[in-house]
């Protein structure tokens, strides 16, 4: 199993002798490296897989890590082993620890959406952009573990002082509502353990062995998690690459590096520096970049690919000849080397910049996707479904009780659930235990409490069939019960009523398929669907080019990127060179470039629209800290003639095809690779 090892992935894979940090640069197989050695640790140290935890930051990378470990255990030793993303492992814990933390096993997930509601209803502000900020704000104190009290102690002005005193309003509603955030899925083990030395005691036997992938995007909060569940013997892999921090913006710490050498002394590092992904010419220029920053590790990816092709780096006119010149010399280089689709990807550093690509890939009727659209689960019609079963498994849930209550209207309006929420309040109860008590008719009409009461008692009849019924048939009798298909019709566009109805079936059947493969009924998959951000859908033969933003890049790969608007401002992000945050937006062109397995191109404008004008653009100082003295690596076109359409390359490039295209029609052959018309899968954006 270690002999398709090279030796720094072996040495990675057999340390058992304390804490170990594996700096994995990009494309020097870290998932591989983890898998190994969680077989490793199951088949030749004997360890119970019920004791191994590997803890990653998304659901697909979680997914992929299993498919590996399937391919190296035997199914018997998979089903007690804990693949999962921080915060479903926060879940494990709070359900078997619910007691402790005065929560039901049941409580609810809030997404975002829903937090904001609650802070609205708590704070009264109706201002969502001044929402946004005071959650991300609550986000802030909760990551750093920052209790609502210390928070108003330490506040600097009265703005932070008001701040904190809506922080403790919020986390008030969330007792009351037995629900909780994301935040609080890391934040209440922490503070569970940091309380509780027997609950402790007893996750540190359940789990022996940690192994953390993606460990530079760990926060404050994750970090105190990992050690106290390591303990003093420290029994943990961290796998990560301070080269690819990029989500400081969203509370992650590339301290947390420093950190492990501070309270681990022993802490041994293996450094992975060969790379499998890319030319050698494309981890030259992403060395010499990244070494303009500080850093607290030194390593050099080199790859045995061989040098590739030198990378392009063309100055483009405005946005719009950028967008046509990359388009037109993304289907050049597809028709001459007949490749798919998904071998190309266009990044950049904001979603804005996409909308100029899309419509010239339109034009030229090029298949493509955008990484980084809304959720599934933010559409209105999955949020009404997923509303009924938070309400069944918890209903103390006031926010799905609303929800649910309302959709379909059942002669419900806004005065009599005011009036039914004052009396809740008086009584400090939930909505739903409120309208079962005597006091409730006096306050609620009773046309509209008979109305109540029996949404709730239908409730109740699904609660104690969703612990043993099939999870699809349920479902589907849920929907025909609540009349919920002829409801959207009813208000709806014919067309719009449709594709809602599409979306809800297909949200049925992934979650009965979901409930059958895993063995689970539907209450017990409730829960999770908060943890979740898309379907389970296999998009390996999705052949279209990928729209990617470098932060939604990360951990994708291609065989050629189109690297655009790498200018001054741009990338480096204005605000973030205004911070002093340089590094961070070098981190981000680096991973941009690290993506790239066989060519590169890059691209910026000499000018920009601002306003009615156009404003001159500077190339973005990280081309010229790509270049290495006195090599041919970036070859740069477009100087001193950027109104010339398309450029020399891609000129090159279509005569290429052209030729290849007559050679095919003499031997009587249709030519493969002709861009096809854009199928029903190509998403349409207005």
């Amino acid at each position: 199993m270690l002999s398709r090892l090279n030796p720094a992935q072996r040495e990675a894979v057999t340390y058992l002798d304390g804490p170990l940090l594996v700096l994995a640069g990009a494309g020097s197989g870290k998932t591989g490296v983890i898998t190994h050695k969680i077989a490793h640790l199951v088949s030749a140290c004997g360890l119970d897989p019920a004791h191994v935890a590997a803890i990653t930051f998304t659901n697909k990378a979680a997914r992929e890590m299993l498919t590996r470990v399937r391919a190296r255990l035997p199914e018997s030793s998979l089903a007690s082993l804990q693949i999962s993303t921080f915060h479903a492992l926060g879940v494990r814990i709070l359900r078997a620890e619910a007691a402790q933390l005065e929560l039901k096993p049941r409580f609810s997930i809030l997404d975002a959406a829903d937090a904001l509601g609650v802070l609205a209803e708590g704070s009264g502000e109706t201002d969502k952009a001044r929402l946004k900020s005071l959650l991300w704000r609550i986000s802030a104190w909760k990551n750093a573990l920052i209790a609502p009290q210390a928070a108003e102690h330490t506040a600097a002005d009265e703005a932070e002082r008001s701040a904190a005193r809506h922080y403790a309003a919020y986390d008030r509603s969330l007792r009351a509502y037995q629900a909780v955030d994301f935040d609080d899925l890391i934040g209440l083990p922490v503070r569970l353990f940091d309380t509780d030395p027997q609950a402790l005691a007893r996750w540190q036997a359940r789990l022996r062995y940690l192994l953390v992938d993606e460990y530079q995007d760990t926060n404050r909060c994750q970090y105190r998690l990992l050690r106290l569940l390591a303990g003093p013997r420290g029994a943990f892999t961290a796998v990560g690459d301070d080269d690819q921090a990029i989500y400081a913006w969203r509370g992650a710490d590339v301290e947390n590096l420093r950190l492990l050498q501070q309270d681990y002394p022993r802490l041994k590092v293996v450094k992975l520096e060969q790379n499998y992904r890319s030319m050698q010419r494309i981890l030259r220029a992403a060395n010499t970049l990244i070494a303009h920053n500080d850093k607290l590790f030194d390593k050099r990816l080199w790859s045995e690919h061989g040098q590739g092709d030198p990378i392009q780096a063309t100055a483009m006119h405005n946005p719009d000849h950028e967008a046509e010149s990359v388009v037109m010399k993304l289907s050049a280089h597809h028709f001459e080397h007949r490749g798919r689709w998904s071998d190309y990807a266009i990044l950049y550093r904001a979603n804005h910049q996409a909308r100029a690509f899309e419509q010239h890939l339109r034009t030229h009727r090029i298949p493509y996707t955008i990484s980084g659209g809304s959720s599934f689960f933010e559409r209105a019609e999955i949020k009404d479904l997923t509303a009924y079963l938070r309400l069944i498994a918890n209903h103390d849930d006031d926010p799905a009780f609303i929800r649910a209550i309302t959709t379909p209207r059942r002669g419900i309006g806004p005065q009599t659930l005011e009036a039914l929420g004052r009396y809740a309040g008086q009584r400090h109860l939930g909505l739903f235990a409120a309208l079962f008590e005597s006091g409730a008719a006096s306050h609620v009409p009773p046309r509209q409490l008979d109305a109540l009461q029996e949404f709730a008692r239908f409730i109740h009849g699904l609660e104690y069939r969703v612990r043993s019924e099939p999870a699809r048939e349920l479902l589907q009798e849920m929907l025909r019960a609540t009349g919920y298909e002829a409801w959207l019709f009813d208000h709806l566009e014919p067309r719009e009523a449709e594709a809602r109805w599409a979306n809800v079936r297909d949200f049925v059947d992934w979650l009965g398929r979901k409930a059958e493969e895993d063995g689970k009924t539907l209450l017990d998959i409730t829960q999770w669907l908060a943890l979740l951000s898309r379907l389970d859908k296999d998009d390996a033969d999705n052949d279209a080019v990928q729209l990617a933003s470098l932060h939604a890049a990360k951990g994708l790969e291609f065989r050629h990127v189109f690297l655009v608007g790498v200018e001054e401002g741009i990338l480096p992000h204005r605000e973030a060179m205004d911070a002093g945050n340089v590094d961070e937006e070098r981190r981000l062109m680096y991973v941009g470039i690290t993506r790239a397995r066989q060519s590169l191109f890059i691209s910026h404008c000499r000018r920009r629209p601002q306003g009615r004008e156009l404003r001159p653009c500077e190339p973005s100082r990280f081309i010229q800290e790509m270049t290495t003295d006195g090599s041919d690596d970036i070859r740069h076109a477009g100087e001193g003639h950027a109104d010339t359409a398309p450029d020399r390359a891609c000129v090159s490039a279509r005569l290429a095809g052209m030729r290849a295209l007559l050679s095919h029609k003499e031997q009587g052959r249709a030519a493969p690779g002709t861009p096809p018309p854009c199928g029903p899968d190509t998403p349409s954006h207005d």
